[in-house]
């Protein structure tokens, strides 16, 4: 992945041309263009007037509210021009030059218009933040009513029950393990710029831009562990997956820049595995038996390792650009991989001699996919404005298809499969959406 060095937040606006643009910045371009504004102040006064938008209920929705609450009717632009205009001019960022064009011939169509996770709230409190373009795992679920994220330095926990979000840890000062263990960095950190989070059951890990991991179960005061991964210049870790051993031991992965992957045992709070690779390292993803991991990075092949030794069983070929997103089926039998490409590739454990579906996105890269536990709908998410819901017992060829505005910051499940909740990243519609499940819906659309 693309490596930052020295001033982080300059490099990201030097990036925003590629894969990170601001719709508001866009729809006050359209306005003026259409003579609705006749200041400089007239942006500003736009964000202002808009700060005090309450949020958004179902019950709106189906009054005909926009569920983000944007008020098309004040603007000099329809909804469906505007989103014609961001399909026709968003710039997807790619490291092989036409990666998405190549791709675009090897893709299935499917039918849109299934249905299958309801609007239900959009709560403008909630403002999970993105620091890495290309890293888009920073909104976790742990249960329908619980939520964490990033906002800037803050690390927050948002719960649907009371609407109340809560602090966690702010890492723009010092933090430093509370706990005194063999491998922990004793002395801390200081502004960690949070580029990756993980969180289930008890356990939150954030990895930094330095390589930092910082951990902390939900039920004690203070940080559990602290450590560098390496101190190389290229360090930044990319992503982090928490998982239980098959003898119920937590454990997490780290992958990183520096071609690493760590396996950390955080019953010990020790390393305990190390696998080097030729690249860079984006996402890697445990299969539910534990015995292989599907790694990808800054290759357009994925490996498939074994998850004890790191000797790589098979190589994954097909797309054609880095990858940054991976996630296992409950099935144990397919995986899924998503691309720069603008494509999200479904794998068969039976036959990796190439991919038995090829879907594609609107926009951009998919950064981010996940599936239900029960394995009945896999999501995939582009940098932004869409979000993909598959039916997976439909073969892939059936879709839901969530439209919106502005970046996205990360996408999850509850575990019990009735929520969906999607972060969204904007200057003035930033919040979180969230989407309740319609049971028995996946069952009606296959009768027609």
């Amino acid at each position: 992945m693309s490596n930052y060095h020295g001033n982080h937040a300059q490099d990201m606006e030097d990036d925003y041309d590629y894969d990170m643009d601001d719709p508001v910045d866009d729809m006050v371009d359209e306005q003026q263009e259409r003579g609705f504004r006749d200041s400089d102040s007239d942006d500003d006064d736009y964000v202002r007037s808009n700060a005090d938008i309450p949020d958004t209920s179902s019950a709106d929705a189906r009054k005909g509210k926009d569920m983000q609450g944007i008020r098309w009717e004040r603007l000099a632009v329809t909804r469906e021009k505007y989103r014609q205009t961001r399909l026709e001019q968003y710039k997807n960022y790619e490291n092989v030059p036409n990666s998405g064009e190549e791709a675009k011939k090897d893709c299935k169509p499917t039918e849109k218009g299934g249905m299958y996770y309801e609007f239900r709230q959009n709560t403008r409190s909630v403002k999970s933040t993105i620091l890495h373009f290309q890293l888009r795992n920073l909104v976790w679920a742990t249960s329908k009513h619980d939520v964490y994220f990033t906002s800037n330095y803050s690390i927050r926990h948002w719960s649907a029950l009371s609407g109340l979000s809560t602090e966690l840890m702010n890492v723009e000062g010092h933090v430093a393990p509370r706990e005194k263990r063999s491998g922990s960095l004793l002395e801390g950190f200081s502004q960690t710029q949070v580029s990756t989070l993980a969180v289930k059951d008890n356990l939150l890990v954030a990895g930094g831009f330095q390589g930092e991991l910082i951990c902390k179960h939900l039920d004690r005061e203070g940080i559990s562990f602290c450590c560098r991964t390496t101190y190389d210049d290229n360090a930044i870790t990319n992503a982090v997956e928490i998982f239980n051993t098959s003898s119920g031991a937590v454990h997490f992965i780290a992958s990183n820049n520096d071609s690493g992957v760590r396996d950390y045992d955080m019953e010990r709070f020790q390393l305990c595995k190390y696998f080097q690779f030729e690249w860079p390292v984006n996402h890697t993803s445990l299969s539910p038996d534990r015995k292989v991991v599907v790694i990808v990075g800054d290759d357009p092949d994925g490996l498939l390792i074994d998850a004890n030794s790191g000797k790589t069983l098979h190589s994954m070929k097909g797309h054609r650009d880095y990858s940054f997103a991976s996630a296992w089926s409950p099935d144990g039998l397919t995986f899924a991989t998503g691309n720069q490409d603008k494509t999200c590739r479904i794998w068969d454990m039976r036959n990796l001699s190439k991919s038995v579906h090829v879907l594609r996105g609107n926009l951009g890269a998919i950064r981010s996919i996940r599936f239900t536990s029960d394995g009945q709908f896999m999501s995939m998410a582009e940098p932004a404005d869409f979000v993909h819901i598959y039916d997976v017992k439909s073969d892939y060829n059936r879709r839901q298809e969530l439209d919106f505005f502005g970046e996205i910051s990360g996408t999850s499940f509850s575990p019990d499969t009735d929520t969906l909740f999607v972060g969204v990243w904007d200057r003035v519609y930033g919040s979180l959406l969230q989407f309740g499940r319609l049971h028995n819906r996946s069952y009606l659309d296959s009768l027609f």
